[in-house]
């Protein structure tokens, strides 16, 4: 039997009014039988078991890119000998009943040391914050250009005008003393995880804008790959009907929304450096136009990359691919401040194309190596997976997260209670 533990997966997240239920542990192994008129499979797994498993409607099925597989068991690339990763939801006798399966590229390493559940070395990893002008792998480090972790005069200005601009706005979006200001989060279940801890530290704090509403559109299993088409009829347009779900749970329109937390990454990275950070950064260039087609009144976006992945015992995001992700937000933002058009927000430039882009908080520390900041994680600080934030390491993050927007030029003017300002 495959214990069960909380922890979220590649395969996904069952997310219960912003709770999380706890799912069986990912695992990998080889298929050894098909029967696809019966919707069977025995998979032997890296363990030495081996399992009769059974797909069901509900069951994702996905390619090694992390796309559903539209052809299922019937796709010529799920064959005896190939490997695979997958989950169980339940045992019904001795057929295990599956909620995710994915292909695994046997061509490719499964993310390094991480992938086989053994502690990955980031003895060498400097935060980017802290590595300045340093590099890692030839790369500069910094969180802005020529490694300056602050950012440049001009960007600053400008997100401060935009910031200005931030107002109440009525379920039209047009200006209304009693109107809302939205925030939303954006991404996957670790994003899901600590926005809801924020959520919970933001119900207790008195000085926050009594106008600003705080909506959570994070979502589990809901990776980069998955969410960038909202009309692909399958799991990016289940992800973006979910988050307008949310909005009219907590109140808000659309057009209310005015910022957005960004924060993702793709499961089971294995293709290196830099091949990986670039991918997420192309796909996080197409939820920055998402975000920006969808919302109106969106004038700001944040983002942050992963936390520390060094305790991470399966291949769904381990190190170094967590620390890596720094590198897709670093470049993004650069591309934007370099005037891409792709990526342009001001309309004195020509076509406005995505909001204004910065980073929020920077999350990832060397494990329990203080960055000069105090920012630190220990093995506690995670669920047994290594890689989701166990209930004190997401109460760390929504610390971060509440710091960041109550002292942030760009925020406090109007996360803050005007009155308290």
């Amino acid at each position: 039997m495959i214990r069960s533990i909380a922890c979220a997966s590649i395969l996904g997240l069952v997310v219960s009014a912003g709770a999380l239920v706890a799912q069986q542990a990912i695992r990998q192994g080889k298929i050894v039988k098909l029967d696809v008129e019966k919707n069977l499979l025995t998979i032997k797994s890296d363990t030495g078991d081996s399992l009769e498993c059974m797909i069901t409607d509900e069951t994702r099925v996905m390619g090694i890119d992390g796309r559903p597989v539209k052809e299922r068991l019937k796709d010529p690339a799920l064959k005896v000998d190939g490997r695979v990763m997958f989950r169980v939801g339940k045992m019904d006798g001795t057929t295990a009943i599956l909620d995710g399966l994915r292909l695994v590229d046997p061509d490719k390493p499964q993310s390094g040391d991480g992938a086989r559940g053994v502690k990955a070395d980031t003895s060498k990893l400097v935060p980017l914050n802290e590595l300045g002008s340093g590099k890692y792998q030839d790369v500069e480090g910094g969180l802005y250009p020529q490694g300056e972790s602050t950012r440049p005069a001009r960007h600053e200005a400008a997100g401060i005008a935009l910031a200005n601009k931030v107002q109440p706005l009525d379920s039209e979006g047009k200006p209304g003393a009693s109107g809302k200001i939205g925030l939303l989060s954006i991404g996957m279940s670790n994003t899901s995880q600590e926005f809801s801890a924020f959520l919970q530290l933001a119900r207790g704090d008195r000085e926050l804008n009594p106008r600003l509403v705080l909506v959570n559109g994070a979502q589990g299993g809901m990776t980069a790959a998955a969410i960038q088409n909202p009309d692909d009829n399958g799991r990016g347009t289940q992800f973006w009907r979910t988050v307008d779900e949310r909005l009219r749970g907590a109140g808000v329109t659309r057009e209310q929304i005015q910022a957005v937390w960004l924060k993702e990454a793709d499961a089971g990275p294995s293709s290196g450096f830099p091949k990986y950070a670039r991918t997420l950064e192309s796909e996080m260039q197409t939820i920055v136009q998402v975000l920006h087609d969808r919302f109106a009144n969106l004038k700001l976006i944040y983002l942050s990359s992963r936390i520390y992945a060094g305790f991470a015992s399966t291949p769904l995001n381990p190190e170094p691919y967590a620390y890596e992700s720094g590198f897709s937000v670093k470049w993004l933002i650069e591309r934007q401040l370099k005037g891409e058009a792709a990526l342009n927000f001001d309309p004195d430039q020509g076509t406005v194309r995505a909001p204004w882009l910065s980073w929020g908080p920077y999350l990832w520390a060397n494990g329990a190596t203080a960055r000069k900041d105090g920012l630190r994680y220990e093995e506690s600080d995670f669920a047994p997976d290594g890689t989701h934030p166990s209930p004190g390491g997401q109460k760390k993050v929504a610390e971060e997260l509440l710091k960041f927007f109550k002292t942030d030029t760009t925020t406090k003017k109007w996360f803050v209670n005007p009155a308290k300002d």
